[in-house]
């Protein structure tokens, strides 16, 4: 067992499997009209993202800072620059030595080309090998005519290459699932699990959790029990529309529900917002939740209240009146004023939603895993414990404006402190690794 593990089951209250309760589906426990099994990638091909071409240099011109972020711009917003130069007490603090698992869906077999052209196109130096573990499950053969495989396809890259800008020395292994079917990338994870590929799993895709059923839902409970007992972070999306989530990987409805995995006691839930950076270094002017209706970018933070996880330990002195887990945990960057660059199969692409800030978070931990030598205890018992100290307000933006009301469905409001649409705020990460390890 690592350094942590211990702790883990003695500082986290969580429920255990056996513990969880029926969801509450729709008011009253109807079920769902429709039950897919089916995850959808926070990029996927309904999502609104721009296709910028092959010329980088003309696609700077039609999106630039500040409505599209590029690795500098980030990393000064978010303080994570000086980690990479001047580090502390002479130490470089850039993920090496620690492993970034990424779990995808299908395949992109241009993403070691990909992440060469965007380190290239930004300037980041070296590009690492990221190392390809096909599913477990046997493989499907892309194709990029299907518009469900291409949004994975961007997915992956977005995941990969943004990865790589917050933890440039970190290892990177893709792990890819036969399909997005929930069963399949369960299994991806499971295996990244059990056979031990890294310290942090990032987790961009999501479903509503009535949408995902109960007993699926205990199974993967289980499996992120195991990565937790070994010292694993697991990172996921709180979901792009507010108060409710997708049902179908294909589909536009919605229902009012938090999202899957991020649901889960044992997961990082990471919400959006829409981010203001000074035009000429980038550094960090303010935020509010992300909530934008738009031609290109329509899309709220995911969050609110799990119908069926119990509040864990280490919400209970943030969340009063409500004894259900709470999304999300933590907030980054998400808007359409703030597109996100990256290259996926030789285009450049302007991305808006919480698909960003999941590997960015995962590189965050990656930080924290070489800053303290070795594995810790679960990233959102470090996470609350902060926020409950003077340390807090150093550590993170606290996000007191906006809300994720959306698409006619009541959301809530964000405040001081945690709240259900960007949990306990956005990281100033030169600050904020330290205390996490």
């Amino acid at each position: 067992m690592r350094v942590g593990a211990a702790s883990i089951r003695t500082a986290l209250a969580r429920l255990s499997v056996a513990s969880l309760t029926l969801p509450i589906l729709l008011g009253g426990g109807a079920a769902p009209a429709v039950v897919t099994h089916a995850m959808t990638p926070m990029v996927s091909a309904l999502a609104d993202y721009q296709n910028l071409g092959q010329d980088f240099a003309a696609a700077q011109l039609m999106c630039k800072a500040p409505l599209c972020f590029g690795p500098a711009q980030l990393r000064a917003a978010y303080d994570i620059q000086p980690l990479l130069t001047t580090g502390v007490n002479g130490t470089v603090i850039d993920g090496t030595g620690a492993t970034i698992v990424i779990v995808d869906a299908f395949s992109n077999p241009y993403i070691q080309s990909d992440l060469a052209t965007f380190d290239t196109d930004f300037g980041l130096g070296a590009t690492p090998q990221v190392t390809i573990v096909p599913p477990p499950d046997g493989s499907t053969q892309f194709d990029p005519n299907d518009p469900n495989q291409f949004g994975w396809a961007i997915e992956i890259s977005l995941d990969v290459e943004w990865a790589h800008v917050v933890a440039p020395g970190a290892n990177i292994v893709l792990v890819l699932a036969k399909s997005n079917q929930d069963a399949d990338l369960l299994s991806a994870t499971r295996y990244a699990i059990d056979n031990n590929l890294g310290d942090v799993i990032s987790q961009s895709f999501a479903e509503a959790e009535s949408a995902a059923g109960f007993e699926f839902l205990r199974e993967e409970h289980a499996v992120f029990e195991r990565a937790a007992a070994k010292g694993i972070t697991l990172v996921a999306g709180a979901g792009d529309f507010g108060a409710t989530n997708r049902i179908g990987p294909r589909s536009l409805a919605t229902v009012p529900a938090v999202a899957t995995p991020a649901s889960d006691p044992d997961v990082t839930a990471v919400g959006g917002t829409r981010l203001t950076i000074d035009s000429v270094s980038g550094a960090w002017v303010g935020e509010t939740a992300w909530n934008d209706v738009l031609p290109h970018g329509s899309g709220a933070s995911g969050g609110g209240f799990s119908s069926v996880y119990k509040r864990p330990g280490y919400q209970a002195p943030f969340i009063d009146g409500n004894q259900q887990r709470g999304l999300p945990d933590v907030s980054y960057s998400a808007s359409a004023f703030g597109a996100t660059w990256l290259v996926s199969m030789g285009n450049v692409f302007a991305v808006d939603g919480t698909s960003g800030g999941v590997p960015q978070w995962a590189g965050i931990d990656a930080l924290s895993r070489q800053f303290a030598g070795h594995r810790q205890s679960q990233l959102n018992i470090r996470l609350y414990h902060i926020a409950k100290s003077a340390a807090y307000g150093d550590a993170f933006h606290d996000i007191t404006t906006g809300n994720n009301s959306f698409a006619g469905v009541q959301g809530y409001n964000a405040g001081p402190g945690w709240d259900p649409v960007t949990g306990l705020g956005t990281p100033d990460v030169f600050k904020l690794v330290p205390l996490l390890s």
